[in-house]
């Protein structure tokens, strides 16, 4: 029947009209063919050696092997973390826009997956083979694969656990004086499930768009952990992917902390610092291991993860592994935001792979607010009652309600109607005929849109928004100052290159800038220069993401990098020292994520990209806490909100599989 179900796949994907050389194995004429494939731009020095290293592993020449090696490659690299050959098996690769020449109508899925059972170099789940081949026709580089099923047992191992001696009137009591909004309205109030399940399960994931509370529930949570500890220590990890991401998570701890109610006892043992998730499981220089793992755990007893969807398959597995059995582990995040830059999409995977009925397989009485009854939220299924859903259900939960924007707010309404995938609704909330027709913005509800300039006009669209959102940055002579001004406003750019990408838009920047007399571009290191790291040093304790400005040192007049540290101090380096890093005017939608400021001007390119997905069009919207600008063509935005993120992955099956007791392989 699997057999079937694939043939049928497989043969509904080829396309009828294509006359490209067909692909056969061996060698002769066809190796030429496929020699021009693998040379041509779709695939890096990266993929090319490793394909044909697995056709000489395999001891023949195989030209089916060495094309599903070199594609496997290429969707790791791409963010995939496996081939699925249903997908492509009988279709003509590369797209119609390269040389006829190079183009190949790709296997047969039989002829495929037949090859590749007999290839030495591919092995089934649970053999140490370079390349697995699992039962539903996807092919994994064998370490990828491994990640992934190390992954889905660590999630349902977790899942399966509840925290046993939790005082339930303790519990009520912290509920109602943390999370009060309940006791007023009567109605559920999912931060309040958010809390209460992260107490009793030892996995919690968290998820929600901008300004619904995420970051407010994990500070109740936490109050409610520590008073269920009472006198005992209770040692909790804040963490996130970036050190952008953990500063926030820091900030909003600081701010909210001297309001919450709760005794100062409670509020000293809160964390004071956050880690970016490297710094915490102790990145090794040059490895992808870490010092923490499953044989050295992490010493600690709760583990919160923040901007959960910016982790990628192979760091969220060794966060997993490296978290003890006994300890909490909280992943909050955005499943509708961006996906993780490397393989995986794992907080999407994790939130699809079930269907999430919060706190349902722990219902009890404080879910619903002292002065309200179960009763009252049918939705919620009880205990035993034969509705209960599988464990992974009940970890999750999605917080619904909006607390910065108001239900009139047109960042939130834009992000909603880009986020269902609605063009019409999304143009028609930009409200855009008429800005189209005179390039000039017109507003409505903190949101901002204009067409999309010419590359030549580009520059002098640029820079009235430039002078106006960076000039107090540039003017700035106090680092503090400098860096708070950096978060007021920033331009985000769909791609790095291209006539509306970074590269250009920084460059551009720069030049109106150096014009108006406020910078001065001859020196590398000039003051008031922006700066992203984009590498980590656990030297200098500088991580990917990172924000300074290049000021002078008060005491030498030299040029100084200057961060903020985790209490909110300034630290200065010289600037010679710093890891890889660029300037930061203007930054990628991808370098963004983590990121949150009150004025965002948001350029979409002016042709569709692979990149330009409906998620990377959300994320860029909402990076804005009060106005966003977007300039843009309708047909590029039309073809963005349609196309969504595709990322070939087993893990929501493996989720799934093992959840509806179904045997998932090694």
């Amino acid at each position: 029947m699997k057999q079937a179900a694939l043939k049928k796949r497989s043969s509904s994907s080829r396309n009828p009209l294509a006359s490209e050389t067909p692909f056969l194995s061996g060698i002769g004429p066809i190796d030429a063919t496929l020699d021009r494939l693998l040379q041509s731009e779709e695939f890096t020095d990266i993929d090319r050696p490793f394909a044909r290293f697995m056709e000489r592993l395999s001891g023949a020449p195989n030209s089916e092997v060495t094309m599903a090696a070199a594609l496997a490659s290429r969707s790791q690299r791409r963010g995939s973390i496996c081939l699925d050959l249903r997908t492509v098996a009988g279709t003509v690769f590369p797209e119609a826009s390269t040389p006829a020449n190079v183009r190949q109508r790709l296997p047969s899925l039989e002829t495929w997956l037949d090859a590749l059972r007999k290839a030495s170099v591919v092995g089934r789940p649970g053999e140490f083979r370079p390349l697995v081949l699992d039962q539903c026709g996807r092919l994994y580089l064998h370490r990828y694969r491994q990640y992934e099923f190390n992954l889905a047992k660590g999630i349902l191992r977790r899942a399966e656990q509840e925290t046993e001696g939790i005082n339930g009137p303790l519990l009520q009591e912290g509920l109602d004086r943390l999370f009060p909004a309940a006791l007023l309205s009567g109605e559920m109030d999912w931060q309040r499930v958010a809390a209460a399940t992260a107490v009793k399960r030892n996995l919690c994931v968290i998820s929600g768009g901008p300004g619904t509370g995420k970051t407010h529930t994990v500070i109740g949570l936490l109050v409610l952990l520590l008073e269920q500890s009472g006198n005992r220590p209770l040692r909790i990890a804040l963490a996130a992917p970036t050190g952008k991401a953990a500063a926030r998570l820091q900030e909003s701890l600081k701010k909210w902390k001297p309001t919450l109610p709760c005794n100062d006892a409670i509020k000293a043992r809160l964390p004071e610092e956050s880690f970016t998730l490297h710094r915490l499981l102790g990145g090794l220089p040059d490895s992808a291991q870490f010092k923490h793992n499953a044989e050295n755990p992490l010493p600690f007893d709760v583990v919160v993860v923040d901007e959960a969807s910016m982790v990628d398959l192979a760091l969220m597995a060794k966060l997993f592994a490296a978290t003890p059995p006994s300890a909490r582990l909280v992943l909050l995040g955005d499943k509708d935001q961006l996906a993780s830059v490397e393989a995986g999409a794992v907080l999407g995977d994790i939130c699809a792979g079930v269907r999430p009925s919060p706190g349902a397989a722990t219902l009890d009485s404080s879910f619903a607010p002292s002065n309200s009854s179960v009763d009252r939220h049918p939705h919620l299924a009880a205990p035993g009652d034969g509705r209960t859903p599988a464990p992974l259900s009940a970890c999750i939960v999605e917080l619904r309600k909006n607390y910065r924007f108001g239900s009139d707010n047109g960042i939130l309404a834009l992000s909603q109607a880009i986020n269902d995938g609605d063009a019409e609704r999304t143009l028609g909330l930009l409200n855009l005929r008429p800005a189209l027709e005179t390039t000039q913005p017109g507003e409505a509800g903190g949101v901002t849109a204009a067409a999309l300039p010419s590359p030549a006009q580009l520059k002098e669209r640029l820079r009235a928004k430039t002078l106006e959102g960076l000039g107090k940055l540039v003017r700035a002579r106090e680092p503090f100052a400098a860096l708070q001004a950096l978060n007021q406003f920033r331009i985000l750019c769909a791609v790095r290159r291209g006539p509306f990408g970074v590269e250009t838009v920084n460059r551009l920047v720069e030049e109106i800038l150096s014009e108006a007399g406020l910078l001065s571009t001859r020196e590398r290191w000039y003051a008031g220069r922006p700066l992203l790291v984009t590498r980590n040093d656990y030297n200098l304790k500088l991580f990917n993401g990172d924000v300074g400005i290049i000021l002078p040192d008060e005491a030498t007049g030299e040029p100084c990098a200057w961060f903020l540290g985790p209490d909110d101090s300034l630290r200065g380096l010289p600037p010679i020292r710093l890891p890889e890093h660029e300037t930061v005017f203007a930054m990628t939608v991808h370098k963004s994520q983590g990121g949150e400021f009150e004025e965002v001007l948001f350029i979409l390119p002016d042709r569709a990209s692979p990149l330009l997905t409906r998620e990377l069009v959300y994320t860029g919207v909402t990076r804005a806490s009060h106005r966003v600008e977007l300039w843009f063509n309708e047909t590029v935005l039309r073809v963005a909100v349609a196309c969504r993120v595709e990322r070939a992955s087993g893990l929501r099956e493996a989720i799934r599989g093992a959840e509806e007791g179904q045997q998932v392989g090694r």
